[in-house]
């Protein structure tokens, strides 16, 4: 298991690398939620991501024959970046295998931070399958996105960053694809605050620690289709399983329709541009699966590396997924002149979800 000692080590190690990303309040947030938000951008770490934390510990820990052999990993594009920049940074030469599926920006900020880039597969498990044979057949270190007690302690340092920030917190919401980030927060968080909630969020087509905890242990999904592509994982890792299993209190999972309107809301009112797993903690405090009255919420936002390209869309479908609920509400409250019923409100869904969802 990983300790909060193994967390603050990595703490020391991170000195000077990692940025600590202060928390920002807002104020639009919490009033329209009821609560006291806070958010920890993520996104203005190096490389975008929190996922720079865990990769530098991991490669901080390797043996000089590791060192020199190289190091190889799969990632759907946030870890990609910070094994990237770890190994430039030890002058150890990388190799990443992403899914052929992963935003085109990842794939090009990972090899200009110096990473060699192949492209394998439609989902990370398949690109972490093609990654593994690949580090057997040239003897190269793994990496590991998620399931490694070094990348979980490395990712724990953001727990201890907002217990110091504000050490009053009542829920930190985080959100979790293979459950590296919330297992190493949790384990940070409720040593320093015993009272403390941590809750996970995943995308409702990507829900493998949702199905781990229904079975008992983590499984594979047959198949993972989000928006969110950094929480888009099939299996849960086995550390983060135990930990989660014994520290988180709760998991729930989101629409993508939930995810876009987040993105939406952030860009317009916080002026922050995250990428859908960033949003994912937000979407559940908008959705009302997470209530948050009265308490004191920080919600990681985990990265904002999205492709530019894509920004247009996201934007027209968030804002479509706006009117199609307030479109909804009127039908329900009975405010429309036609006063449709049930025929009706089944159309704008069928109308709306043509015209806009389409991904």
């Amino acid at each position: 298991m990983v300790t909060l000692d193994d967390i603050q080590q990595a703490r020391t190690v991170l000195d000077g690398v990692a940025e600590h990303t202060r928390l920002i309040y807002s104020h639009t947030l919490s009033r329209l939620l009821g609560g006291h938000i806070y958010l920890k951008p993520e996104l203005f770490q190096h490389t975008g991501s929190f996922k720079l934390r865990g990769a530098w510990f991991r490669i901080a820990n390797l043996t000089a024959e590791q060192r020199k052999r190289g190091v190889i990993t799969a990632s759907a594009g946030n870890h990609a970046q910070g094994v990237a920049v770890a190994a430039s940074g030890a002058n150890i030469p990388a190799i990443v295998v992403m899914p052929a599926t992963a935003p085109r920006a990842k794939a090009e900020a990972t090899r200009g931070y110096g990473a060699d880039v192949i492209l394998h597969g439609q989902t990370y498990n398949d690109a972490f399958q093609h990654a593994s044979a690949l580090a057997l057949e040239h003897g190269r270190t793994m990496i590991p996105a998620f399931d490694d007690p070094h990348v979980i302690a490395g990712q724990g340092t953001v727990g201890l960053e907002i217990l110091e920030d504000l050490p009053a917190v009542d829920d930190i919401v985080v959100p979790v694809g293979g459950g590296g980030l919330i297992s190493g927060i949790a384990v940070a968080a409720r040593a320093v605050k015993p009272s403390v909630r941590v809750i996970g969020v995943q995308a409702a087509g990507a829900p493998s620690l949702v199905s781990a905890l229904e079975a008992g242990r983590p499984v594979e999904l047959t198949s993972v289709q989000t928006i969110a592509d950094g929480i888009a994982v099939k299996r849960t890792g086995d550390l983060p399983f135990r930990i989660i299993k014994e520290l988180v209190d709760r998991v729930v999972a989101v629409a993508d329709e939930d995810i876009l309107r987040a993105m939406v809301l952030l860009i317009e009112r916080s002026k922050i541009v995250v990428e859908g797993a960033g949003a994912a903690p937000l979407a559940a405090a908008l959705s009302g699966q997470l209530p948050v009255q009265g308490r004191k919420v920080v919600l990681v936002l985990s990265g904002g590396n999205v492709d530019i390209r894509r920004i247009g869309r996201i934007l027209h479908r968030g804002l479509a997924y706006d009117r199609l609920v307030g479109r909804l509400a009127s039908l329900a409250s009975g405010d429309s002149p036609a006063a449709p019923g049930a025929d009706a409100v089944q159309s704008a869904l069928d109308e709306l979800t043509a015209k806009d969802f389409a991904y």
